[in-house]
Protein backbone atom coordinates (compact mmCIF):
# COMPACT_ATOMS: atom_id res chain seq x y z
CA UNK A 1 0.00 0.00 0.00
CA UNK A 2 1.41 3.57 -1.14
CA UNK A 3 1.65 6.34 1.83
CA UNK A 4 -0.55 8.75 1.47
CA UNK A 5 -0.05 11.87 3.35
CA UNK A 6 -2.94 12.72 5.37
CA UNK A 7 -4.34 15.87 6.91
CA UNK A 8 -7.46 15.87 9.28
CA UNK A 9 -8.43 19.56 10.24
CA UNK A 10 -9.91 19.85 13.56
CA UNK A 11 -10.51 21.50 16.73
CA UNK A 12 -10.90 20.15 20.34
CA UNK A 13 -14.40 18.75 20.99
CA UNK A 14 -15.83 18.21 17.41
CA UNK A 15 -16.97 14.69 17.31
CA UNK A 16 -17.72 14.43 13.71
CA UNK A 17 -13.63 14.95 13.64
CA UNK A 18 -13.26 12.19 16.17
CA UNK A 19 -15.00 10.06 13.95
CA UNK A 20 -12.98 10.79 10.75
CA UNK A 21 -9.96 10.04 12.32
CA UNK A 22 -11.17 6.90 13.38
CA UNK A 23 -12.47 5.86 9.61
CA UNK A 24 -8.94 7.11 8.29
CA UNK A 25 -7.07 5.09 10.45
CA UNK A 26 -9.08 2.20 10.08
CA UNK A 27 -8.61 2.47 6.05
CA UNK A 28 -4.72 2.75 7.13
CA UNK A 29 -4.33 6.29 7.08
CA UNK A 30 -2.58 8.00 9.98
CA UNK A 31 -3.54 11.77 9.65
CA UNK A 32 -1.76 14.66 10.70
CA UNK A 33 -4.71 16.44 13.61
CA UNK A 34 -4.10 20.33 12.64
CA UNK A 35 -6.31 21.85 15.30
CA UNK A 36 -7.94 24.92 13.07
CA UNK A 37 -7.93 27.63 16.67
CA UNK A 38 -4.23 27.56 16.00
CA UNK A 39 -4.22 29.74 13.35
CA UNK A 40 -6.32 32.27 12.49
CA UNK A 41 -5.98 32.12 9.23
CA UNK A 42 -7.32 28.16 9.14
CA UNK A 43 -10.09 29.16 11.05
CA UNK A 44 -11.21 31.31 8.60
CA UNK A 45 -11.03 29.50 5.98
CA UNK A 46 -12.51 26.17 7.60
CA UNK A 47 -14.51 27.63 10.64
CA UNK A 48 -17.88 24.96 10.91
CA UNK A 49 -17.13 23.02 8.06
CA UNK A 50 -14.97 20.46 9.87
CA UNK A 51 -13.88 17.57 9.96
CA UNK A 52 -11.70 18.51 6.56
CA UNK A 53 -9.52 15.52 5.07
CA UNK A 54 -6.77 16.47 2.63
CA UNK A 55 -5.06 13.40 1.01
CA UNK A 56 -1.65 14.63 -0.79
CA UNK A 57 -2.21 17.93 -0.91
CA UNK A 58 -5.90 17.69 -1.78
CA UNK A 59 -9.04 18.39 -0.31
CA UNK A 60 -11.18 15.30 -0.33
CA UNK A 61 -13.87 15.65 2.48
CA UNK A 62 -15.64 18.07 4.26
CA UNK A 63 -17.86 16.92 7.45
CA UNK A 64 -18.21 13.16 7.36
CA UNK A 65 -16.35 11.14 5.21
CA UNK A 66 -18.01 8.89 2.74
CA UNK A 67 -16.19 5.51 3.08
CA UNK A 68 -17.22 4.17 -0.31
CA UNK A 69 -16.07 6.93 -1.71
CA UNK A 70 -12.46 7.07 0.30
CA UNK A 71 -12.03 3.31 -0.68
CA UNK A 72 -12.44 4.23 -4.58
CA UNK A 73 -10.03 6.81 -4.12
CA UNK A 74 -7.49 5.35 -2.32
CA UNK A 75 -8.19 2.00 -4.82
CA UNK A 76 -7.30 4.44 -7.71
CA UNK A 77 -4.48 5.71 -6.31
CA UNK A 78 -3.26 2.57 -6.22
CA UNK A 79 -3.95 1.71 -9.46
Amino acid sequence: MTSHHTRLYTRPGCHLCEDAEQILIQHGLAPELVNIDDSPELTQKYGCCIPVVEIDGKVRFRGRIHEMLLRRLLAAVEA
